[in-house]
């Protein structure tokens, strides 16, 4: 029995929705197992049917065997989402609001005629954001690959190296212990250009005295992992080390808070308002943290304005950092597992300033 699928039913029937189209990816691997590139799913409180062609239809039998296979022509796939739903004698048809194009969406419409569309977001998301075992065990599979290539990378590095060719380096290192690939565009930042929060590798060469900020992660079996450290090379002056121990102190104090049942936006304040009381609010411009799992950034967000709970299960990231404009940058993060105890940090690399 596909337990992820009875979930998504029974908060389909608390809202009562009739049938849910779920277009995204993520989501629609998640719900069925299905792997392949084209396909949707329509669930509905008793039935769930993945819709795809002719190439797929052997591997959703193997890998979804708790859904209906219902076979598409050419393009018409929306076309036989709306025969479907007529089949079934469907109202009202949900949709995924963040992951419909706006020319799929008229298609749709088109298609379904008399049957009314209706908006749903995060359902699913809100569904994955409680990780299972299996989950667990590659989200921190994939932060060990992370963690390991990052130690072996701080033994190559000298000045002259570009962050480039550095970023390169630590992607193989991580490819070569099993990653299936990086889960975002690697941030290898030095200097000014670590006042970037997203300052993605150039060709700018490391150089003494200057602070390097790397945001790094990998995909293992789906599941992402997402680190930050800050390290300087040779030397670190006085001014940089009192940003570096704010940063270290406002991600220590926010992790320490990490509670079942705590708003995200609470947790978001606690590391906001350390750096603020320190003179630097107007040099955090970013949110404290986001959940991981099969995307990189997921539910829960956590930032000033979420309206999102903590729960356990739930492995979200907390990465405060203070950015002043044309001189340097320090952020530093880690991967934090919610638990009905309180919190685990699942990311183990030493926050003590680098200096290499």
């Amino acid at each position: 029995m596909n337990q992820r699928l009875t979930k998504l039913q029974n908060e389909m029937k608390k809202h009562d929705i009739e049938a849910l189209l779920v277009t995204n990816r993520r989501n629609c691997y998640y719900i069925s197992g299905f792997t392949g590139s084209s396909g949707v799913v329509l669930v509905t409180p008793d039935d769930a049917f993945l819709i795809t062609d002719f190439r797929y239809l052997s591997q959703v039998r193997e890998q979804a065997p708790d859904f209906q296979v219902v076979e598409h022509i050419g393009n018409q796939m929306f076309l036989e989402v709306a025969n479907t739903c007529r089949r079934l004698a469907i109202t009202a048809l949900t949709f995924e609001t963040d992951h419909l194009t706006f020319s799929d969406y008229e298609e749709l419409r088109t298609v379904l005629d008399k049957i009314i569309l209706l908006p749903s977001s995060n359902l699913i998301e809100e569904i994955r954001g409680q990780k299972e075992e299996k989950e667990l065990s590659y989200i921190q599979e994939a932060i060990q690959i992370a963690e390991d290539s990052f130690k072996q990378l701080l033994t190559e590095l000298s000045p002259g190296m570009k962050e480039k060719q550095i970023a390169l380096r630590l992607e193989w290192l991580m490819r070569e212990r099993g990653a299936s690939g990086l889960s975002f565009d690697m941030i290898v930042a030095s200097g000014a250009r670590s006042a970037l929060p997203h300052g993605v590798a150039s060709n700018k060469a490391i150089a003494e005295g200057e602070l390097v900020t790397f945001d790094f992660g990998c995909y293992y079996q789906g599941y992402a992992s997402d680190i930050t450290r800050t390290i300087a090379i040779g030397s670190c002056s006085e001014k940089q080390r009192e940003i570096y121990e704010l940063v270290r102190v406002a991600n220590e104090k926010t992790i320490a808070s990490l509670s079942v049942g705590m708003r995200a936006s609470d947790a978001d304040a606690i590391a906001r308002n350390y750096i603020s009381q320190a003179g630097y609010g107007d040099c955090f411009g970013h949110g404290t943290g986001h959940g991981i799992g099969l995307d990189i950034h997921e539910f829960p967000r956590i930032g000033k304005s979420s309206e999102d709970t903590l729960e356990p299960g739930m492995v979200v990231t907390v990465e405060p950092g203070i950015y002043i404009k044309d001189q340097f940058g320090v952020r530093i993060e880690d991967d934090i597992l919610i638990t009905s105890e309180g919190y685990k940090v699942l990311t183990s690399l030493s926050k003590e300033l680098i200096i290499l």
